[in-house]
């Protein structure tokens, strides 16, 4: 599907796939994760954000990793200024020659199991805005996790009591990180439920878009393919 706009969805999957890149350059230079921090003059807890593509570190600190890594020169690319509009009447402004775009979509392995993951956690981060500026959402998620608790279901009920610290405490972190622990609290969340159903139905669309690739570019400088007869 081609696309000019990217969704909080896809947002969030190039940071995923960004963080992931950065982590797999930082192991095949041998770097462990308290050199590459203490070179970056970062913590290791605003490594390891970046490294599972977490929003909340800023801009310069994700270049610091990049430029410690020896790839800064891929976002200096996008600043600098050799990259313009060509100038009218020059060759570069008469050419058809069609615009490149990049292509991102969700990679074959365990295909399945990551649009999932990428979808709840796109839902919590969701859920965690609306908590932090909606108190009856966090009331609501919390009546829902009082009545869960009633069932007294034995393989839930460790997550569902941490989910009543997470709620009480406002530790959001905890169940925004890519740990298979933060992966099972998603998993077991009260807090996903108390959000609007237009809301939830939004990103369960975007990721359905997700699902089939997504080329992001100019449409109008794609090549039309020619209809059949």
């Amino acid at each position: 599907m081609i696309s000019q706009n990217t969704s909080p969805l896809l947002e969030r999957q190039l940071l995923l796939q960004l963080g992931d890149r950065l982590r797999r350059l930082r192991k095949s230079q041998g770097l462990g994760t308290v050199e590459l921090a203490e070179r970056a003059g970062m913590t290791r807890n605003t490594l390891r954000a970046i490294e599972t593509g977490d929003p909340a570190p800023t801009m310069g600190s994700y270049l610091r990793v990049m430029s410690v890594l020896g790839v800064s020169g891929d976002l200096a690319l996008l600043a600098g200024d050799s990259l313009q509009f060509a100038p009218a009447g020059s060759a570069g402004a008469r050419s058809v020659r069609a615009a490149p775009v990049v292509e991102v979509r969700i990679s074959a392995e365990t295909t399945r199991h990551q649009l999932q993951d990428l979808q709840s956690l796109a839902l919590h981060d969701e859920a965690v805005r609306w908590a932090k500026t909606r108190p009856e959402v966090l009331e609501q998620a919390q009546e829902t996790l009082e009545q869960w608790l009633l069932k007294e279901d034995a393989r839930s009920a460790p997550l569902w009591r941490e989910w009543a610290e997470i709620l009480k405490n406002r530790s959001w972190r905890k169940v925004l990180g890519k740990t298979r622990h933060a992966q099972q609290l998603r998993q077991a969340s009260p807090l996903v439920t108390a959000l609007p159903a237009e809301v939830r139905q939004r990103i369960l669309a975007q990721a359905a878009v997700l699902k089939q690739g997504v080329v992001l570019g100019d449409a109008s400088q794609l090549p039309v393919a020619e209809e059949t007869p």
